[in-house]
């Protein structure tokens, strides 16, 4: 504990040493009544307070404020209150605090305890010292002091009560830990609903109807963890971190999570029940991947459900590619320009299924200029372009290769 400089010379410093012995003398002979008297009137003020006890079989309570008072009263008989307070050796104070944290109750009460408890022994003291005749100056030090003593009690109660939280936090990281990796783990056979609920259960998160996975990148400067709000369950520990997302279209959550992720970037999977979090997962990755190659817009988190089109045609690219070398196989003779044109009215039409005009106006060109564009394709692709299944092939390559950035979209000149 930090000594206190006092510039006056001590007023117990001056009290006569025998009166000093025999005040401490008598105040040790009592210590043991005193301490039982403070637990009574404890447990009369505080009655839901546990009475926990030592290997002996001894509240832990009444040792503790035994031990207190006899470590306070034997720096007594040396101290002048100039170069120190005493302090009591840690263990049960520390313990307090840390039975505290543990019981998911605050420090408040357990400072009013021990305030109380310095109160009835200063009443005590001033008793044995109005018997001794010790001077009004030092008693008046003597309750300074036992405030600054009772700073220390606190101080040790804090730290394990700091010690406590920590490893309750700790234990409950490892434990959502454990959670996540089992939610974001692929099951082939069997039902992990009771597993599931089983550690849900262990970190009192309620195992929710529907989740959503999400994938997050890190920003290039260093950011603290997204503030996603309770009941979200967030790993930091991933290269890029997880977060498990229950309920995800309940009211106020979307908005909260578009609050807490400003900054970040990334992709939230769709909603399926809590079993088939992975199937979730591996649509975040996915988009997460178009992302990071620029076929996705970054710096947001985009949901998933909001970008099916380019999921589902951008993520087979050698499926696709090899369709679109069989099924674009007739603008291969065009010249990249006039082909790349073509392939667009063509796109055009295919998806207006309308007439000339309609694709011009798509387009942004002259309905003449699409007339003479469509008797190419046509000339082209033959009657197979007339086929459901054909034009169907055509249009999905068309959009994969639009979403890709290889044809221009009408939809931006707009």
């Amino acid at each position: 504990m930090t000594a206190r400089t006092v510039t006056s010379r001590s007023a117990w410093h001056d009290v006569p040493h025998p009166k000093v012995r025999r005040f401490t003398q008598t105040a040790l002979a009592e210590a043991p009544g005193l301490a039982e008297e403070i637990l009574r009137e404890i447990q009369r003020e505080y009655p839901h307070l546990p009475v926990v006890l030592d290997d002996s079989g001894e509240p832990m309570a009444l040792v503790g404020i035994r031990r207190a008072i006899e470590v306070f009263v034997q720096h007594l008989e040396k101290a002048d209150f100039s170069t120190g307070r005493p302090t009591v050796p840690p263990g049960v104070f520390q313990d307090f605090g840390r039975g505290e944290g543990l019981n998911g109750r605050s420090l408040d009460a357990l400072q009013a305890i021990y305030r109380m408890g310095v109160r009835m022994a200063w009443r005590r003291f001033a008793e044995i010292g109005q018997r001794v005749e010790i001077p009004p100056p030092a008693m008046y030090e003597l309750v300074d002091a036992g405030y600054e003593y009772l700073d220390g009690l606190v101080d040790q109660s804090v730290r394990g009560y700091a010690e406590a939280a920590a490893r309750q936090a700790g234990e409950r990281l490892r434990l959502q830990r454990r959670l996540v990796e089992l939610l974001l783990t692929e099951h082939h056979r069997g039902d992990p609903s009771d597993a599931l609920a089983e550690r849900a259960a262990r970190i009192g998160w309620p195992l929710p109807a529907r989740v959503a996975v999400g994938v997050l990148l890190r920003p290039a400067r260093e950011a603290v963890a997204p503030a996603v709000g309770q009941g979200v369950l967030l790993d930091m520990e991933y290269e890029q971190p997880r977060m498990i997302v229950p309920e995800p279209d309940a009211a106020g959550r979307p908005e909260l999570l578009h609050r807490a992720l400003t900054g970040w970037s990334g992709a939230i999977g769709p909603p399926v029940p809590p079993a088939a979090a992975a199937k979730s997962l591996r649509w975040a990755e996915a988009a997460v991947r178009l992302m990071e190659r620029g076929l996705l817009p970054s710096g947001e988190v985009l949901h998933c459900t909001e970008h099916t089109e380019a999921l589902v045609l951008l993520q087979p690219e050698e499926l696709i590619d090899a369709l679109a070398l069989r099924c674009l196989a007739p603008l291969s003779h065009c010249g990249p320009a006039h082909g790349r044109r073509l392939a667009e009215t063509l796109l055009a039409w295919l998806e207006t299924r309308g007439g000339a005009p309609e694709v011009a106006a798509r387009l942004g060109v002259h309905p003449q200029t699409v007339r003479y564009r469509l008797r190419q394709i046509r000339d082209l692709f033959g009657p197979q372009i007339d086929d459901p299944d054909r034009r169907f092939e055509l249009e999905m390559v068309l959009r994969a290769q639009r979403l890709r950035g290889e044809l221009g979209d009408p939809r931006a000149r707009r």
